[in-house]
């Protein structure tokens, strides 16, 4: 049986350091920081790594919204949606995630495209 993307990412603590790279990311790119700027970035990087965790076949952690109804008023645009994933690969290439687990992730970011982008 193969590893579940879970395990191949390295678990909950690499997963939350992916996650802190990509708040941190989001909180300094241009594009989409004002979406960051009031939130509590501690909060921020637990969802993202529950988000993650969960996602990826670990434990079921994730208790936050499904993402159409997170991002239902946001107005999302097709350039901030790639924003978050151009700073979503920055970060895994930073913290020397596979190109097979990277390619896996983004696929399933990509995936809710259309849950996320509104305008």
């Amino acid at each position: 049986m193969s590893a579940s993307l879970y395990e191949r990412l390295g678990g909950t603590e690499a997963i939350a350091r992916i996650a802190s790279d990509i708040v941190d990311l989001h909180r300094q790119n241009p594009l989409i920081s004002t979406r960051f700027g009031a939130s509590d970035p501690a909060k921020l990087k637990a969802a993202v790594t529950d988000f993650f965790v969960t996602g990826s076949g670990g434990p079921e952690c994730y208790k936050g919204r499904d993402m159409k109804s997170a991002h239902a008023h946001m107005n999302t645009d097709h350039a901030e949606f790639m924003a978050v994933l151009d700073d979503v690969l920055k970060a895994m290439q930073h913290n020397k995630v596979g190109r097979r687990e990277m390619e896996e992730v983004l696929f399933i970011l990509y995936s809710m495209r259309d849950d996320i982008i509104r305008t």
